[in-house]
Order: structure tokens, then C-alpha cells, then sequence
């Protein structure tokens, strides 16, 4: 079994002019790992993408691939990769089967021409041309061509953007199956969904530093479960019971008051017992009532809103 990281970085620094895009951030992709980057609109992910696969130098710092620098020894390490950016650049008369030829000339050791479309459902689709394919269809054949030379890491850019819910879940079932075959994997995404079923381990960018870094399950752990109702409408904001320590969160949604809790340290169950052990000794009605463990997306609005402040 491989020990050594697939992916190692160290102190990561990238400037553009005067503004630092990545701050000095390290992180590791155990081989055979999916890993997620995750992130606000500006927070360095593709930057440092970009670096790792080897369009851009280091300004301080260390990154490798399989154990290289994927842009002073990117010779060594191209051949090893396989990257599937946010837009293609297809060629729009070409059909499927003429796209994915194509990119066989480039690619050493290429899967054939059938299995590469078959790995991606596209079989149907190998004589149409690309430019009548639909948004979702244009992404499976990116990660087609990402795949074409059964590459150890594998780079994945926004991968089901355009996707319906059910091309973006076949697709992760191509991405599982990819990682169980021993690929690494950095996946890029704004789909937190994406990143809760596929990630082994994840991290939060936000203004060039990674902010949280973790399992899905360390990550969220300690952001509070979430309790809410209707304000019944004989109750002063005053009659809220605290749930464990927190105090209730109220609010005007759609006209109506809104009582939101976070509760942390009790737990979502032993909360909800005391608020509807409350709620009985003085006969109130809990209309709408909710509850939900936290989720990733909690975290990545949390993490946002208060780096922001």
C-alpha cells in the first residue's frame, strides 16, 4: 500500500501583483483518497488547483504530485494526471467519438475509444457533435477525456455544474467507483452536497487560508444542531425557554416570527425533549416545528460570515 501522500502542500504562498490569492496554506491527499476543496467565490481553490497541476510556479512553499514539482518536473508528472477543468473547450463539429480520438493522440497508453465512453454513459452519443450536446453531456465527456490515461490523480474542477439531480448522481457513482480503483482525488466544488457524499476529507477557503480542514463529521462537529417553530401567537419572545444554555433566535420570515435554537452541547434529541416538555406544560402548539443535525453548509456560511467580519 502506498504510504507516501499523493499530494503534499506546504506552506503554499501565490501572489498575483499585490494581492495574495493563497496565504500560506498545507494540506495532504493520502493516495487512493478523495479530498475536497471548498470555498467562497474568490478564496484561492483554483489558484491553487492551477498549481498543483502544474500551470503555475510556487511563490513560497512546496507542492508535489507523486512525490514531484508538478511544474518544474511537469514532464514527469503530466503523463500521471488527469484534469477535468470547468469548461472544456471542445471543438463543436467534432462528434463524441471524434473528440475522444483526438485526445487518444495525446495521451499515452489511452483506454480505447469504447470503453472511454462507456465509462461515462456517452455510447449512445458517439456520433452526435458536441455542440448538440446538452450542458450535462458536455461534462461526462470532460471526464471522459480526464480518464482517457487511467491517470493515479485525478483533478476535478466543478464536475457536475450544468447537471440535472440525476446525471449528478451517476456521475458521482463514476467518481466512487474511480477512487475505489486506487485514484486520488481533489475535487473543486460548489455543490456541498457533492462534497458530503463524495469526500474522504474536505477543507474551507475563504480569503486565501484554509479556515476549516477535516471528515465531514470533524468539520461539522460542534456547529450546533438546529431546532425551529412558529412564534405561537400568545407568547412574548420573554416566554422562550433556553434549550441546554441557547437562547432562542427569533426572526420575521414571510410575516410570520420565527424561533430558531442552536444547540450545541445538549444534542439535537435531548433538546427537543425539553422544548416539547415545555411546550406541554403550557399547552402551546408548535406549529411548523423542525429540527435538523448541522450540516456542511452551515459550516461553510459560518466560516464565511465570520472571516468576513
Amino acid at each position: 500500500m502506498e504510504t507516501n501522500p499523493a499530494i503534499r502542500v506546504e506552506r503554499l504562498r501565490r501572489r498575483y501583483g499585490d494581492h495574495e490569492a493563497v496565504a500560506g496554506i498545507s494540506f495532504e491527499v493520502a493516495a487512493g483518497e478523495l479530498f475536497a476543496l471548498l470555498g467562497t467565490n474568490g478564496a484561492g481553490k483554483t489558484t491553487t488547483l492551477e498549481t498543483l497541476e502544474g500551470h503555475r510556479p510556487v511563490h513560497d512553499g512546496t507542492v508535489r504530485v507523486l512525490g514531484r514539482d508538478p511544474y518544474a518536473e511537469r514532464r514527469a508528472v503530466r503523463p500521471q494526471i488527469g484534469i477535468m477543468l470547468q469548461d472544456g473547450g471542445f471543438f463543436g463539429d467534432l462528434t463524441v467519438a471524434e473528440t475522444v480520438a483526438h485526445w487518444r493522440g495525446f495521451t499515452p497508453r489511452p483506454r480505447d475509444l469504447g470503453e472511454a465512453l462507456a465509462l461515462v454513459a456517452l455510447e449512445e452519443r458517439a456520433d452526435v457533435r458536441v455542440r448538440q450536446l446538452s450542458g450535462g453531456q458536455k461534462r461526462r465527456l470532460d471526464l471522459a477525456l480526464a480518464l482517457l490515461g487511467r491517470p493515479r490523480v485525478l483533478f476535478l474542477d466543478e464536475p457536475t455544474t450544468g447537471m440535472d439531480p440525476e446525471a449528478r448522481h451517476a456521475t458521482w457513482r463514476i467518481v466512487r467507483d474511480v477512487v475505489e480503483d486506487g485514484t486520488t482525488v481533489l475535487l473543486t466544488t460548489h455543490y456541498l452536497e457533492e462534497a458530503e457524499h463524495l469526500a474522504d476529507r474536505l477543507a474551507i477557503m475563504h480569503r486565501g487560508r484554509i479556515e476549516r480542514s477535516g471528515t465531514v463529521a470533524e468539520v461539522v462537529a460542534g456547529h450546533g444542531d438546529r431546532i425551529g417553530f412558529r412564534m405561537p401567537e400568545r407568547l412574548r419572545v420573554a416566554d422562550l425557554p433556553a434549550l441546554g444554555g441557547a437562547a432562542a433566535d427569533v426572526a420575521v420570515e414571510g410575516g410570520r416570527t420565527a424561533v430558531t435554537y442552536t444547540v450545541a452541547g445538549t444534542g439535537l434529541q435531548a433538546g427537543l425533549y425539553e422544548l416539547l416538555r415545555w411546550a406541554d406544560e403550557r399547552r402551546v402548539r408548535l406549529d411548523g416545528l423542525h429540527a435538523r443535525s448541522a450540516s456542511l453548509e452551515d459550516v461553510f456560511l459560518r466560516t464565511a460570515e465570520g472571516a468576513a467580519r
